[in-house]
């Protein structure tokens, strides 16, 4: 009875475990560090192993807004259903190895992003030079 006990606490610890991870999927309201000022709602999903980040809402531009400064075939389509992280890869309490695009500027950087007081740190980066941004959760 004991072993069973001591098998359930570490069967929940591990589940608990599992979710604390997935935190991250879900809508987050993205603030542009610049002016302080909210943007979009993005929607962070898991597939195959990986996350990704697409807009769902624009909040300062109308929904039917084109990405003309975005490279290759992103060039043209709506911001809104695209996705501007991709590949991201869970490593310890980081997600990184992808990249994020900003659909302003038509820049892809390299990304990264965590979970700091409730709040999702997004940080892209070229080289050493790097800006982050705090997105906050869509309740």
């Amino acid at each position: 009875m004991k072993l069973m006990k001591i098998f359930l606490i570490a069967f929940t610890s591990l589940l608990f475990a599992q979710f604390a991870f997935a935190d991250v999927v879900g809508r987050w309201k993205t603030i542009d560090d610049e002016t302080g000022q909210a943007k979009s709602i993005v929607e962070i999903y898991e597939k195959g192993g990986k996350y990704y980040g697409r807009v769902v809402d624009l909040l300062t531009k109308p929904d039917d807004t084109v990405c003309e400064a975005c490279p290759g075939p992103r060039k043209g389509q709506k911001i809104v259903g695209m996705d501007i992280i991709t590949g991201m890869v869970k490593k310890g309490d980081e997600y990184e190895g992808g990249q994020i695009l900003d659909p302003v500027k038509g820049k892809i950087y390299d990304c990264k992003f965590w979970e700091e007081d409730g709040k999702l740190m997004v940080r892209g980066y070229l080289g050493f030079f790097y800006r982050t941004q705090s997105w906050y959760p869509v309740k």
